[in-house]
């Protein structure tokens, strides 16, 4: 599949070089995940399946930085800054997520045992926000399907539910009269979607663990789709055989369908989706890049739509 290469970024501005070479051996090293670095083992970059070869990309990765301190995470506060300047209280421990629903074996899974038990992977994954920016981002998670698998889906099983925490006093966003959301946050997935090895389960980023603004101590990564999608912090997964109400979409249907695939023809009413500014990006350097069908992921999961028209199943 051809890679869109963005224009030239220096290397100076990408991230400390000694930091990218080593991110394998910091990853095999670290002696427990609460510490700075992940536990588990890492399957190589790269790292080929069946069904995908899509876990890496030649493009320039985002500066740590960027992908720490710009953050959509409402919980946090409104703006971009917030999540990394109002989370210095969330706890991600002790955690528990409770799947359960349409499946034969529901279970509640401490964060830590689950994580043990998965070989966790590098994936470096574009990531493109409706707002109409991305990032290139190396995160470290296990695929979403290792963890359905072991609740054992029922036939009548088609959609996926996830919920995110709610703690008003630790998460400033979430307290206060005035509210931009329902609390919890809620998404969905139809079950093939959340099954296709692209879909991710991510508990850490660039080698180090999830930190509270990137969604710790676990998150969903859905490349494809908007960033809205890959819902942070989740303490809940339902399966379904209705299509689960999410929370963008109750509160602007018009302009946030539940599919919310990456599509550059069909625009934001509020803005064109046909580009996007890829961090870095500023006033006098701008970085603008084409927008790319399913977020450049079309070869992996444009089957799972066919028939559907992507206008109007948005």
């Amino acid at each position: 599949m051809a890679v869109y290469r963005p224009p030239h970024i220096p290397s100076s501005e990408i991230t400390p070089k000694d930091v990218w070479l080593n991110r394998r051996s910091i990853l095999k090293s670290a002696a427990a995940l609460g510490a700075t670095t992940l536990a588990a083992p890492l399957a190589a970059c790269g790292q080929e399946s069946a069904t995908s070869t899509s876990y890496t990309t030649n493009e320039p990765v985002t500066p740590y930085q960027d992908v720490t301190g710009y953050n959509n995470f409402y919980e946090f506060g409104l703006q971009k800054t917030d999540p990394a300047r109002h989370s210095g209280d969330f706890n991600p421990r002790p955690w528990t997520i409770e799947v359960d629903g349409l499946v034969n074996n529901p279970r509640t899974f401490d964060i830590d045992d689950l994580i043990a038990s998965q070989t966790i992977e590098e994936r470096i994954y574009r990531m493109r926000c409706v707002e109409a920016w991305s990032m290139v981002i190396p995160w470290n998670g296990f695929p979403l399907s290792a963890l359905l698998n072991q609740v054992e889906p029922l036939s009548s099983a088609k959609y996926v539910a996830f919920e995110t925490v709610v703690r008003p006093e630790e998460m400033p966003g979430q307290r206060g009269f005035f509210q931009p959301l329902p609390w919890p946050y809620r998404e969905g997935l139809r079950l093939d979607e959340a099954m296709h090895p692209l879909s991710l389960m991510s508990v850490g980023v660039y080698g180090k663990t999830l930190p509270p603004q990137n969604g710790a101590p676990i998150r969903l990564v859905v490349p494809w789709k908007y960033g809205f999608k890959s819902i942070k912090s989740i303490v809940r997964i339902r399966l379904t055989d209705k299509m689960p109400k999410t929370s963008w979409n109750l509160m602007a249907p018009h302009e946030y369908g539940f599919y919310s695939n990456v599509n550059p023809d069909v625009d934001h009413p509020r803005w064109s989706q046909a580009t996007e500014r890829r961090l870095p990006s500023s006033l006098f350097r701008p970085n603008r890049v084409e927008t790319l069908p399913f977020n450049g992921y079309a070869d992996e999961v444009a089957e799972l739509y066919r028939g559907m028209d992507l206008s109007k199943w948005f």
